[in-house]
């Protein structure tokens, strides 16, 4: 079995998820009541639909996921995605690789500075 194969059966077996045909028409999808949220096109790629997630902001030519944190379940996600990261960083380490200086908050101004030291 493919890790893809072997991921989608996992998934397929969560409440809120079921198997379904993707509306691209190639492989296999996961939906939830509100829409498709995973394609499986190969055995060894899924595509995972994130952005109509309001606790995740993409920025065009940034390898910086901004995270906005409003409930409980945003702090499981930035768990999970700080685990992905951490995974593949060890897994498979590039040479020269390292965070750049300019995150999200240099290059964006989709929300206001706030002062996480309380002043």
């Amino acid at each position: 079995m493919t890790l893809a194969a072997s991921a989608l059966a996992q998934l397929a077996t969560w409440p809120d998820l079921a198997e379904a045909e993707p509306s691209c028409g190639i492989g296999r999808a996961l939906r939830t009541a509100h829409g498709e949220i995973a394609h499986f096109h190969s055995d060894d790629h899924v595509d995972l639909y994130l952005t109509a997630a309001t606790a995740v902001q993409l920025v065009p030519g940034s390898q910086w996921v901004t995270l906005r944190l409003d409930v409980t379940a945003d702090i499981h996600l930035l768990m999970t995605l700080a685990s992905l990261a951490l995974q593949t960083r060890q897994a498979w380490p590039v040479q020269g690789d390292v965070p750049q200086a300019e995150c999200n908050d240099q290059r964006s101004a989709v929300r206001p500075h706030e002062n996480l030291g309380g002043g």
